[in-house]
This record gives structure tokens, sequence and C-alpha cells, in this order.
């Protein structure tokens, strides 16, 4: 699934290389992920041209010369390509925009769970999932207090909160993991247990993370599009039965709900258990 970095990279990409032109063709030979009809859809966007991509949470938000803005949530598995006409298409490529240099914008998806939406800036929040997202995770205005206070009104296990898009928008699976070994926290920590020094450990690492991972992921698609997820710089994720870089402790992993997670018990201990004053020897 893509995450921040990821689409962080991708949004840099198009900025660099769609800004001003027009769509000269669209065709969408499948078009189960697009969320407008088809010929309503191919009629407003030819001869349209394309602005600045903006993100928000997972969300890729091409604004247009008309005012329109196409919305693409990729989800699992929808991808980008940018590429000459007769370059090999991937597996399932639901939309084809050709553009006047002569490139090819394409969007593939291997589930079809994606979805692609034609909308004005008004009709944003009629997107699903749109109006319900909490501020973007690296707007500068997600300060740590706002931090802390959205994390205050949100019960549970706190993987199972940032992951959570009403938190905050953007934060995956796997950048969850690395956000919490950074910061020392046992995933399955209860919110209610985090003191104040390790919820702004929690506040600290998000944004270092998520900003390193950025660059580092945009590095690495400076010139080529045609991308894999860059996952090789996780420190923690996906690296369960290898040693933590950090102390050398085998790393944990636990599978729950078709989600992997991956922790180290000795950087991230689980939280002691107190026991009732009743029970305790004086």
């Amino acid at each position: 699934m893509p995450e921040v970095p990821d689409l962080e990279a991708i949004r840099a990409f198009f900025n660099r290389r769609i800004a001003g032109q027009s769509i000269d063709r669209v065709d969408v030979p499948i078009p189960v992920v697009i969320r407008v009809p088809r010929e309503e859809f191919v009629r407003l966007l030819t001869g349209d041209s394309f602005g600045e991509v903006h993100r928000y949470g997972k969300f890729l938000l091409f604004s247009l010369a008309s005012g329109r803005v196409l919305v693409v949530n990729p989800m699992l598995t929808g991808r980008f390509a940018y590429a000459q006409p007769n370059a090999r298409k991937f597996a399932r490529t639901c939309l084809v925009l050709g553009l006047d240099n002569g490139q090819e914008l394409r969007y593939a998806d291997q589930r079809f769970m994606g979805r692609i939406y034609l909308v004005t800036p008004e009709t944003l929040n009629q997107v699903p999932q749109f109006a319900e997202m909490g501020p973007d995770v690296l707007d500068p205005k997600l300060t740590e207090e706002v931090f802390k206070d959205r994390l205050r009104k949100h019960s549970g296990q706190i993987k199972g909160i940032l992951v959570n898009l009403k938190f905050v928008a953007g934060i995956g699976n796997a950048y969850s993991d690395e956000i919490l070994w950074e910061a020392r926290i046992h995933p399955y920590r209860k919110r209610t247990q985090l003191s104040d020094e390790e919820q702004s450990a929690l506040y600290l690492a998000t944004r270092s993370v998520l900003e390193w991972a950025s660059k580092v992921v945009g590095d690495l698609m400076t010139d080529n599009l045609d991308y894999q997820e860059w996952r090789d710089h996780l420190r923690v994720h996906r690296r369960g039965g290898q040693p933590c870089p950090r102390c050398g402790t085998t790393i944990s992993e636990i599978t729950a709900g078709q989600r992997i997670t991956s922790f180290c018990r000795a950087c991230q201990p689980e939280p002691s258990l107190s026991l009732p004053s009743s029970l305790t020897r004086g």
C-alpha cells in the first residue's frame, strides 16, 4: 500500500513533469475504479490541463485548469506510470491520459480497490472518507499540542490509533511500525498508558520518520516512476527474525487481521502489570 513517503515522491515527480500539460486523450480501458460515468469522465477531462498536484493523507489531488480536481485514492494496489505510448503497460491498467508532451500518465490497479473521482473544490468532501479525515500527518499546523489533544480523544491500542484516518491522515501499517520503534513504544500499549513524555516522543518520531522516509523515497524516484514500494530503508517493518538495528534483539512479528506488526521486544517493552495494592507485599 502506498503511504505518505511514496505518495509524496509521486506528487513531487508529477509536479516536475505534468504541470501545464494538456490532456489530449483519455482512455478508460477498465472503468471499475472510475467513480464517474465513463462518457462524462472522458468529455470533462479531454482538453483540460494539469496544475499543481497535492497530497492529503493517502489521496493525490491533481488540480486542473478548469477548476476541477482529479482525486486518486490508490488503496492497496493502485500504482502510476509515466511513459511513452509504446511502452509496455502494467497489467490491469485502468486509465491512460495522453499528454501534449507525448507522454502518458497511467493508473493500474491489480485488485481494483482504488478509486478515482472528478470533483470541484466545493464537492471534495463528498469523496468517501475525505470529510472524515483528521489533519494531514505532515501539516505544519499539526503541532505537538494539537497532536496530543487529538490523541486524548481516541482510545485503544496505540498502533490502531496511528493508522486511524480520523486521528491523523496518512499513516499506514508499515510506517506506524517504524514510528513506534523510533519512539520506543510497544504497538499494543493502550493510549491511556502513555505518559506525557511518551506522547511527545511519539509526535517527534512521527515527524522525523516520515520526513526522513519521504526524502529517501523521493531520491529513489527522482527520474523513474516505474516503481515498486520502496521498503529497503525500513528498520523493523517486515524484518521479523532479523536483529534490531538499535539493540540487536531479534525483531518480533505478529499477524492479526491480515496486518503484520513488527517490533522489538527489548526496545519497545510491553507495559508492566501493576498489582492491586491488596496483593502487593509490604
